[in-house]
């Protein structure tokens, strides 16, 4: 990092710690009424992010972005993951959304869509996933679409359509070429505003730890956009969630990282300040233990997330690398989290930290944007075939 980015770094750093985490307990309450993007206490987040300077950092400065280079904005990623609802805070919860957009979108949907992305003042959603299939094999996805004339109609069934109850539209991934030679070749991106007869929230999904957290199951029936709204390319839509998808597991993977540095520094915390069976929890080889592994899975998880940027940032689609530091980062997550619980006792399993709450959200990574099952499979047998793909060849 450049003395710049050190700074900018710092400066988004007591922004998280002094406004954003100090708020978590109001948005906690708020986001299960309102959603994720709508949390009254948001609003006021955000108006103090732009008038800092930390607005969109890493959206390209041609749309309205603070313009910070990949790499630099993974070492900002890693401070704003420090709390859960800092991507909201700061406008890089869209990130994904708006590198589709950008890279892929005419310049009439970046005006009516991006744009005002970028400013925060409309939200995105993504539909993907289906209840009646395996998520973890996109092939399978059973919503259609066809052309008639200058439209496009749609019917899919969606779910874990994370925010789109408060979101302006949804991208829709569904078949629209079932004759296509290759089965990636078969699936478009529609952009499909939610406000769009025969678009139902079916319900929000209950999951653990939220109830009204927006993780919504979606049903749309013969629901018609015009033909505009296509994103990209014809048979396309696999292209374009890679380029969505890739970007994105690193970005989880340097929020994971504030997320278990924080739950570090709680765990050195309680441990250099309670006191059992004669000495201070500090001074307890098992207490030791636990703090130097987190140390170590911390920092090893830190080097191979900032490898895999670096290698992607050069041209490289680096799936082998994205792949190791998810389901890795996952389980680094989890670790230090659960030890964090277990030097804070009983207390640890209460809200008074936020570490429950964190151990919570910490069950998701194993799932969200592919299983860890998938991603080891995944490395598995390309390192099989061809042992010089090995990050260290």
């Amino acid at each position: 990092m450049n003395e710049e980015l050190r700074e900018l770094r710092q400066r988004l750093r007591t922004f998280i710690d002094e406004e954003v985490i100090p708020a978590e307990a109001t948005f906690f309450e708020e986001q299960e009424e309102t959603g994720y993007w709508h949390a009254p206490v948001l609003d006021r987040l955000r108006e103090s992010a732009k008038k800092e300077g930390l607005w969109a950092l890493g959206h390209p400065a041609e749309i309205g972005g603070g313009g910070v280079s990949f790499m630099d904005f993974v070492y900002l990623n890693e401070v704003i993951g420090r709390s859960e609802l800092g991507q909201f805070a700061v406008g890089s919860a869209s990130m994904q959304d708006c590198h589709m957009l950008h890279l892929y979108g005419t310049e009439e949907q970046k005006d009516r869509w991006l744009l005002p992305m970028v400013r925060g003042e409309i939200f995105p959603s993504v539909g993907l996933t289906e209840p009646e299939v395996a998520g973890s094999d996109p092939t399978l996805m059973q919503s259609k679409a066809r052309f008639e004339d200058d439209e496009i109609v749609i019917n899919a069934h969606k779910w874990f359509t994370s925010g789109a109850n408060n979101a302006a539209f949804t991208t829709i991934f569904a078949e629209t070429d079932p004759e296509a030679e290759s089965k990636h070749r078969r699936f478009s991106s529609i952009i499909v505003p939610t406000d769009t007869p025969g678009y139902r929230i079916e319900r929000v999904v209950p999951t653990m730890g939220h109830v009204g957290g927006g993780h919504c199951e979606i049903r749309i029936q013969e629901a018609r956009v015009p033909a505009g709204n296509l994103l990209g390319g014809r048979g396309e839509g696999f292209v374009i969630a890679q380029k969505r998808l890739g970007p994105g597991r690193i970005f989880h993977c340097m929020r994971w990282l504030g997320q278990a540095q924080r739950a570090f520094d709680l765990m050195c915390e309680r441990a250099n300040s309670r006191y059992a069976h004669g000495s201070m929890l500090s001074e307890k080889g098992e207490i030791q233990r636990y703090i130097a592994e987190s140390a170590a899975e911390i920092q090893g998880h830190r080097l191979m997330t900032l490898d895999a940027a670096r290698k992607l940032d050069s041209g490289d689609d680096a799936r082998i690398e994205i792949a190791l530091i998810k389901f890795h980062g996952a389980q680094m997550l989890h670790n230090v989290i659960d030890r964090a619980i277990q030097v804070h006792g009983a207390m640890g399993l209460t809200s008074d930290t936020p570490l429950e709450r964190m151990y919570r959200e910490a069950r998701y990574g194993r799932v969200y944007d592919g299983p860890d099952e998938v991603h080891r499979m995944s490395v598995a047998r390309r390192l099989l075939k061809d042992t010089s793909l090995a990050p260290w060849a």
